[in-house]
């Protein structure tokens, strides 16, 4: 039988091979950075304070000086500890985080991927905390150490978040704790153009989100963005859908001030003003699709991850050739 050419399956072939050689790629990588063996220690200055008596707060105030605001006498930390409701916060910290072996884990597969990313990165020390559940501060990051708000990761259904809206409380688990420290980095290292346009906000925080990919990839993409798996298969469904709203009504380069609240920040859903899809709609879409449009530049374009730190909405948007999926 004489041989006949198939283009189509030749092309095929090319892409499957392409992706063979990309995941091969991609595990010799991984294998480099679990060999960095970075090993972290977490102090646990929750349990240590709430075991102090008054006796014990000099010693402390020595040990972890910035962990005491000076705004504050000593009446006030003795006070707190000494406070009922402390004790039930302490308490419950306590009951949900006996050990933290995993979160252990992944802060230091973080560390390994920013080791190999960024040589200069130095180890921090990592402390935890309780913040009388302030979850716009859950976790806090410098150069040399990191604090995590314990009492804001004890479950999205725990009793002392009641009073906080449900879109909120539902990123409050202890899976997120690894996440939140990533977006901190990315923050770290990532700065927001001058400029304010829809796409400005799409592309700054699609670039947080890449980063989050590259430094936590043993988190789902759903934890990465603070989706439920559902959320995440609603964007990926609609995504044309998305894409052509923004587009067909001229509202990627707009500087409205509304646009933010209803496609960037966290929310109960994103605001397309239809009744038949905000309900339905998971929030941040905005973030997501500007994800996108990232991880097209990035596959499109042999670029270092720092320089697309730096690049522009023009050359990341122009140069990434998106097209949502249909």
């Amino acid at each position: 039988m004489p041989f006949k050419f198939n283009l189509n399956r030749l092309l095929y072939l090319f892409v499957v091979l392409i992706v063979i050689l990309s995941c091969e790629k991609d595990n010799k990588i991984e294998k480099k950075i679990a060999n960095i063996g970075t090993e972290v220690e977490i102090e646990r200055f929750d349990k240590l304070f709430a075991k102090s008596s008054v006796n014990d707060l000099k010693k402390l105030q020595t040990a972890y000086p910035f962990m005491f605001s000076t705004k504050y006498s000593d009446t006030f930390w003795i006070d707190k500890m000494n406070d009922t409701l402390q004790k039930q916060l302490f308490f419950e910290v306590e009951k949900a985080f006996p050990k933290m072996d995993d979160t252990k884990e992944e802060i230091e597969s973080l560390f390994n991927h920013l080791k190999y990313y960024f040589p200069e990165f130095k180890t921090p020390r990592i402390i935890t905390t309780t913040s009388d559940v302030d979850y716009r501060n859950k976790v806090i990051v410098t150069d040399t150490i990191v604090v995590i708000s314990l009492d804001n990761y004890l479950g999205s259904k725990h009793e002392f978040y009641q009073g906080i809206q449900q879109y909120i409380a539902a990123d409050m688990n202890k899976e997120q704790i690894v996440v939140d420290m990533a977006n901190a980095y990315a923050q770290k290292y990532i700065y927001p153009t001058k400029n304010k346009t829809l796409l400005d906000e799409m592309i700054y925080h699609g670039k947080l989100l890449y980063f989050k990919d590259v430094m936590i990839p043993f988190k789902t993409e759903a934890e990465r963005i603070a989706y439920t798996t559902a959320q995440l298969d609603w964007a990926i469904a609609n995504e044309n859908y998305i894409w052509r709203y923004l587009v067909e009504r001229e509202l990627l380069y707009s500087t409205d001030s509304k646009l933010p609240s209803r496609f960037i920040i966290d929310a109960p859903f994103s605001k397309f003003y239809l009744e038949d899809i905000d309900t339905e709609s998971p929030d941040k879409l905005g973030q997501y699709i500007g994800w996108q449009i990232v991880r097209a530049y990035m596959d499109q374009n042999n670029v270092p991850l720092v320089d697309m730190f730096d690049a522009s909405t023009e050359e990341i948007f122009n140069k990434s050739k998106f097209k949502p999926r249909k």
